[in-house]
């Protein structure tokens, strides 16, 4: 029965009922998604890195659309121009618009290096995978041939495979790749060294689960975090590759707009014509802060010790 009360009105003695207090709010719990999400959130460089990744994914889908000029076109009266209303960053030897060619050198860095990065990943996990979960003979023979291609240095091996193939895009991808690959391996490994003596996985193999299931749905998903990290970070790594294989002339074709290409063709201005290589060196700086600081806002958001 509800507590009854004196009502205020004077001469009133008829009682009422007390207002029943209001419950306690108990604090709202947040997902493991969700934890993780406020925790990059807080990181403030994390969110700058995410806002120029979000630009430049931008500008290397929708660039076409607005730049002035088509980047290969050139216009020899009107060479090595400075920065103007005409060409916002100038023009280069051959008269072609700055500005067009590092809007469309933007989509061949995001292509090249995420392509680049999703193959190593992709050789990386699967072996990986194989020399963690099945050990013995397996183990073994992955990490050998994974301590081979971590003997070559990334740059030599890049430029010797370019060499015999050729130069061009699709080259470039493949010999990054093919030296990226055994990093990952080797991470995923000691990550599935200590996740596969799990309750739960033992619990699977009690049930009869086979090996390629238990490491699909058990052991990669709870595996995957410091490869998720490292490719996010070497995302940036691989793109400062392509510049300089193609500042060396191993790279893509000079007729290709890319930052290295622009930078190698800029070195002979250095001290008259500055902005040739000071527009391209600035695009690679902030595209690899980036990927850095988003690299390091997920290594701390998914650190299990912050949980």
């Amino acid at each position: 029965m509800s507590e009854l009360v004196k009502s205020p009105a004077i001469g009133d003695e008829s009682p009422v009922p007390a207002t029943p207090a209001a419950p306690e709010a108990t604090p709202k719990q947040l997902t493991q998604w969700g934890e993780i999400r406020h925790r990059f959130v807080q990181n403030k460089l994390a969110v700058v890195g995410l806002v120029i990744i979000s630009l430049l994914f931008i500008t290397a889908i929708f660039g076409s659309m607005f730049t002035p000029y088509d980047p290969g076109a050139q216009d020899l009266e009107n060479t090595l121009a400075s920065p103007n209303a005409a060409h916002w960053m100038g023009t280069d030897a051959l008269g072609r618009d700055m500005f067009s060619r590092l809007i469309a050198g933007t989509r061949v860095a995001m292509f090249v290096g995420l392509a680049s990065i999703f193959f190593a990943v992709l050789i990386g996990v699967a072996l990986g995978a194989i020399a963690g979960y099945f050990a013995g003979f397996a183990d073994t023979l992955v990490m050998r041939i994974a301590d081979v291609f971590l003997a070559f240095p990334l740059m030599i091996g890049a430029v010797v495979i370019i060499l015999v193939t050729g130069r061009g895009i699709t080259p470039v991808i493949i010999s990054l790749a093919v030296f990226s690959w055994a990093t990952v391996s080797r991470l995923l490994r000691s990550s599935i060294l200590s996740v596969r003596e799990m309750d739960y996985v033992h619990a699977a193999k009690a049930l009869g689960a086979s090996g390629g299931r238990i490491v699909r749905t058990h052991i990669l998903p709870n595996s995957l975090t410091p490869v998720l990290v490292y490719a996010t970070f070497n995302v940036g790594t691989t793109i400062i590759g392509v510049a300089a294989l193609s500042f060396l002339g191993a790279g893509v074709p000079v007729d290709v707009p890319e930052w290295g290409n622009m930078l190698a063709a800029g070195q002979a201005f250095i001290g008259v014509h500055d902005y040739l290589w000071l527009y391209p060196s600035f695009f690679v700086v902030v595209t690899v802060l980036g990927f850095a600081f988003v690299g390091d806002g997920l290594r701390d958001a998914l650190d299990p010790k912050l949980r």
